[in-house]
């Protein structure tokens, strides 16, 4: 048995509890957990308040709003409680669960843990309310009661035989502070001893998702004594701590029997970072019968029967005949546009060259690049014959650079007028990126290399036969055939992977690739151009996905033990089935 904790996931666009990429590749994890009928079981928080909702001025300026959604339609409350200290006082914590079912008929649980109860104070009932929120008090807070909390969550659950329990990023790991603890109960010792270490360390699996300095959580050491107490954390402190602080992902790297990052390149950076760790990596992959429109579930239904099982079959699309890959990826783009004319005046047209940019806005994501010359743009649009731009994404509410970014984009907008037509969507979730990812003709991606762990809306976009033009970063630098699966930003071997290229050559390259080979191709070339969607769905949409990922998983990190079905695993009652 597998236990899987992230502070996140994305299990349905009604269930606000997650923010991006992190939670969104989490619920991809689990639904292709139950698809190959894998014996997991998933924590999380619950987030009554969600991350946020996303509303923009006429300028950019973003405003967040609490995303408010009722639990009990979509979950089941169990009787189940479990007690944490947190700041000294007992904080209760109770479980909602969601049953994610697979192809075959298994199922996944999914435990929401909760602290909103009567027995709770105020402060405490709001640990469960916002993602992300608070400061780091209440940010670690939130971390004891999914590391420390879920451990004992799925105890008093009947979850006594997990063999493996998976770390997705480093919010989780005050787990293994418990698991640490639950020994030495069991034992009738105070003080742990290096057997202790070891038996704790067999049973965890940890995977790192970035290399942004500022995402890897740390915490003063005073802080953490308040919030959780001594716990065995006083005497594992050389173990926990580094640089002063209490640092979540040395924890969870110091108590891993395996490590990865999300895609080569990241397992690269990663260990030069973390210098002395055995790192892995197993790229991150989307789970295809999730992300493939309907258009093209009809068209892989007639051409590929089985590729809900087996995704890699979907490498014989290269038989499907092309004009058929172009009417699927018409009627894709449709839905797109009816959906973004709704809020944009005049209305986008059908036949032109449609690029499609839906990330968290970051600074490192540089949403912006491309707009960043609005006079080349300009050229570049009038003498190919159109082009035109769906942007979507959400800045962090105190990623003041993040909502400048936004800012720019609108402001490019307006200089641009008619001329290069700019929408940016509001509340970006589940249900958009689907349509955005399968109806733009191009899926661009600017990240500032080396920072780009991975990337999954790119992958979500070869599945529905939508190239990439992608700085070589993350996935990309795996995907990558140019000219055959997708276009390189700086192709021509000056700058990829280059992680001093400023912004201003970067952004030249992109144009220079738009202009002299995207946009050609597009309009005048329309074989040509769906020979390259062919194969972004051949050779890319076939392997990066979640069924591929989780059997790297099985067969690097949990091993035959940890995905036996235990006789005495609970199974949960089947109220609540998401597919």
């Amino acid at each position: 048995m597998v236990a899987y904790f992230s502070m996140e996931i994305g299990i349905d666009p009604d269930v606000p509890t997650y923010a991006g990429g992190l939670g969104v590749l989490a619920g991809d994890f689990v639904r292709a957990a139950a698809d190959l009928g894998l014996p997991l079981v998933a924590v999380t928080l619950l987030h009554r308040k969600g991350y946020f909702r996303q509303r923009l001025d006429p300028r950019g300026g973003q405003r967040e709003e609490p995303a408010e959604w009722n639990v009990e339609a979509h979950l089941d409350a169990l009787p189940a409680r479990a007690t944490v200290t947190i700041n000294g006082r007992p904080v209760v914590i109770r479980a909602w669960r969601r049953r994610v079912a697979g192809l075959g008929g298994a199922a996944v649980a999914v435990y929401f843990l909760d602290t909103d109860v009567e027995e709770n104070t105020n402060d405490d009932r709001a640990l469960s309310h916002f993602l992300y929120g608070g400061d780091a008090a209440y940010r670690l807070a939130q971390e004891a009661v999914l590391g420390i909390g879920g451990v004992r969550m799925l105890r008093a659950l009947g979850y006594d035989h997990v063999h493996r329990f998976h770390l997705n990023e480093g919010h989780s790991a005050l787990l293994v502070l418990e698991l640490v603890s639950e020994r030495l109960r069991a034992a009738g010792r105070a003080t742990a001893g290096e057997d202790d270490i070891d038996a704790v360390r067999q049973m965890c699996v940890f995977t790192t998702h970035t290399p942004v300095p500022a995402a890897h959580d740390q915490f003063p050491p005073d802080l953490a004594e308040r919030v959780i107490g001594a716990h065995p954390m006083s005497q594992l402190m050389h173990r926990c701590c580094y640089g002063g602080a209490l640092n979540m992902t040395y924890l969870a790297l110091n108590f891993s029997r395996y490590v990865n990052g999300v895609a080569m390149r990241h397992g690269e950076i990663s260990r030069r970072m973390f210098g002395g760790y055995h790192i892995d990596a197993i790229t991150n992959g989307v789970h295809a019968a999730g992300w493939v429109s309907e258009p093209f579930r009809a068209l892989f239904d007639r051409h590929i029967p089985g590729w809900r099982a087996d995704n890699f079959s979907l490498r014989y699309a290269v038989s499907i005949p092309t004009p058929e890959i172009w009417d699927a990826h018409v009627a894709a783009k449709l839905e797109l546009l009816e959906f973004v004319n709704r809020h944009q005046s005049p209305p986008f047209d059908p036949a032109v060259l449609t690029i499609g940019f839906g990330r968290r806005a970051s600074a490192y994501k540089r949403a912006d690049l491309l707009v960043s010359d609005p006079a080349r743009l300009r050229a570049i649009a009038r003498a190919a014959g159109g082009l035109q731009v769906v942007y979507a994404g959400k800045a962090h509410p105190r990623d003041e650079e993040g909502k400048r970014i936004i800012e720019r984009v609108l402001r490019a907008r307006e200089a641009l007028g008619t001329d290069v037509p700019i929408v940016y969507l509001e509340d970006y979730d589940m249900a958009m990126a689907r349509m955005l990812t399968a109806g733009a003709d191009v899926w661009l991606n600017t990240p500032h290399p080396p920072l780009e762990a991975s990337g999954t809306s790119g992958m979500k976009a070869a599945l529905n036969g939508v190239p990439s033009l992608s700085v070589l970063d993350g996935w990309w630098i795996e995907g990558h055939v140019e000219g055959v699966t997708g276009w390189a930003i700086g192709s021509d071997g000056r700058m990829p992977r280059a992680e001093t290229t400023d912004n201003a050559a970067h952004a030249a390259a992109l144009y220079d690739t738009l202009e002299r080979t995207v946009a050609p191709l597009f309009y005048h070339n329309r074989d040509g151009f769906t020979t390259v969607m062919r194969y972004a769905i051949a050779l890319n949409g076939s392997f990066f996905t979640a069924q591929r990922m989780l059997q790297e998983y099985v067969a690097k990190a949990y091993g035959a033990g940890a995905i036996r079905h235990p006789a005495s695993a609970p199974e949960p009652p089947r109220e609540v089935v998401t597919a």
